[in-house]
């Protein structure tokens, strides 16, 4: 026999979850309160790394049902939802979202949508890389330096290779500038490029 369970998510204490309940039982589905996991964390917390929802999965078995009102009360963005769904349907557990209808997403239907979902996702994240790569090329076209400044200036640049021209090591070098290895390092390799 299947059981229900009821994922409610919200971000701040402020918030309240009452609100998610209140749809999920005005919606028909009957739930009882042990059976009900609510969780205050950020959308942004990966969903294995919250513990109201790996305690839900500890729960829940083949044949059981989860309701969430949101999407986004799954997974940070649709491929984290998506990667939550497939994970719960390979448990055997069906998964009725109230903001699409109630549709079970890993029904035909429910897999076709969250395709379309996934597919604007990749598509929106296309676009802000084409975007990004555009800005970059215009500013460098501008002759505008691209990447962090350098911690060091020109001639203190001059005065590290010197140094290191000297034999000096690279910590003590580091130490004279107040600044890390790494850097000193970076320096000696672009002069040797």
């Amino acid at each position: 026999m299947s059981r229900t369970f009821a994922y409610i998510r919200v971000s701040t204490i402020e918030q309240n979850p009452e609100n998610q309940i209140k749809e999920i039982e005005s919606s028909g589905f009957i739930i009882r309160s042990n059976r009900v996991i609510t969780e205050k964390i950020s959308g942004s917390m990966p969903i294995n790394r919250r513990k109201g929802f790996i305690q839900l999965l500890d729960k829940m078995e083949q044949g059981d049902v989860l309701v969430v009102t949101k999407l986004d009360r799954l997974g940070r963005d649709a491929i984290d939802v998506s990667t939550t769904v497939a994970k719960l349907e390979n448990m055997g557990i069906k998964v009725h979202c109230l903001a699409l209808g109630g549709l079970d997403l890993t029904s035909s239907a429910g897999k076709m949508t969250m395709g379309v979902i996934n597919s604007v996702a990749e598509f929106e994240r296309d676009l802000m890389i084409e975007r990004t790569q555009s800005g970059l090329a215009r500013a460098k076209s501008e002759g505008k330096k691209l990447g962090r400044p350098s911690v060091l200036s020109g001639i203190e640049s001059k005065e590290v290779k010197n140094m290191l021209d000297q034999g000096q090591t690279i910590s003590a070098i580091a130490r004279n500038f107040s600044t890390s290895r790494q850097t000193i390092m970076r320096i000696r390799r672009n002069s040797n490029t």
